[in-house]
């Protein structure tokens, strides 16, 4: 990260409960069934955090970080906690780093971050990684296409799993998250898909953000059903993936969210980002039994 120029920046273990409600969204798995949330003596609701671009973004703008830098680039390295199902690589604490580049709206910065994920899975010699890459527009052409998805997945809405029956209303972007093999087979079938929706802007984005991909040597694929599973990602929304996971295979994913920081109270400011799973990580080394060569000097 430091190589790259990111700093690191630290945030409390737990936030206020609206920060995340607020920033992910109310209708995500997080906010409706995930989150570890008391009220405290003062009557404080809060929350230990279940990710972190929402408290980065609140560090941002308390800080008044813009008023200081026209682009910052943070990374993080720290515990979250979230009340789900325990399985293998999927703790309810488990560990996460990530970065966040504050401040440019422009496709370089998401090769960037693209770039230095990637780098740093190369650099553990993990093997098989497949960049998958989409583009879900700006965040004015999400009512019209949401409206048109909703409309067309109306007749097959009964033979849908039942949280994607729940979905339709509350969020229906996520029905493309759904992993049930038969719910995917009728969205195929029925369902539009939003890079179609997309302005000729936000085509351009991608245009020049493959290009760049390209002269750098990244292999990437495009996939345009992935939208990513919270509410504040606009435009590019990528994945990396790996089949040394087996059937849980993503090792990182991230995108941007030009609306994050104006939508909690800053200034209209363009963000993208990546968060990684510490655990994955180490699954994917001792699958491929991967040994690390010792650093020269410590």
């Amino acid at each position: 990260m430091q190589q790259n120029g990111y700093g690191e920046i630290r945030t409390p273990a737990f936030e206020n409960t609206e920060l995340f409600v607020r920033g992910i969204g109310t209708e995500t798995d997080i906010v409706t069934k995930e989150m570890f949330s008391w009220t405290d003596q003062g009557g404080n609701k809060i929350t230990l955090k279940p990710e972190l671009t929402a408290p980065v973004v609140r560090a941002y703008i308390q800080h008044q970080m813009g008023n200081k830098n026209p682009i910052h680039r943070l990374y993080y390295f720290d515990a979250l906690f979230r009340r789900e199902r325990p399985q293998k690589g999927r703790q309810r604490q488990f560990y996460q780093f990530g970065a966040e580049a504050i401040g440019s709206p422009n496709p370089e910065q998401d090769a960037e971050i693209i770039a230095l994920a990637y780098n740093i899975y190369k650099g553990f010699d993990v093997q098989n990684m497949t960049v998958l890459l989409n583009s879900i527009g700006n965040a004015e052409i999400r009512p019209v296409y949401l409206d048109n998805l909703r409309r067309s997945v109306k007749s097959i809405k009964n033979e849908l799993c039942k949280t994607c029956q729940t979905r339709i209303e509350k969020n229906a972007l996520r029905l493309f998250d759904c992993k049930n093999p038969h719910c995917r087979e009728l969205l195929d079938e029925h369902a539009p898909l939003i890079f179609d929706s997309i302005s000729d802007e936000d085509h351009a984005h991608f245009e020049i953000l493959t290009d760049i991909l390209n002269e750098m040597g990244i292999p990437y694929s495009h996939d345009n059903k992935l939208v990513r599973g919270l509410d504040y990602y606009s435009h590019t929304t990528f994945e990396i993936t790996s089949t040394a996971l087996g059937a849980q295979d993503a090792l990182c994913g991230g995108g941007r969210y030009n609306g994050l920081v104006e939508k909690m109270g800053g200034k209209p400011t363009p963000a993208v980002g990546f968060a990684a799973g510490m655990e994955r990580l180490i699954l994917a080394i001792e699958k491929q039994k991967n040994i690390i060569e010792p650093i020269d000097i410590y």
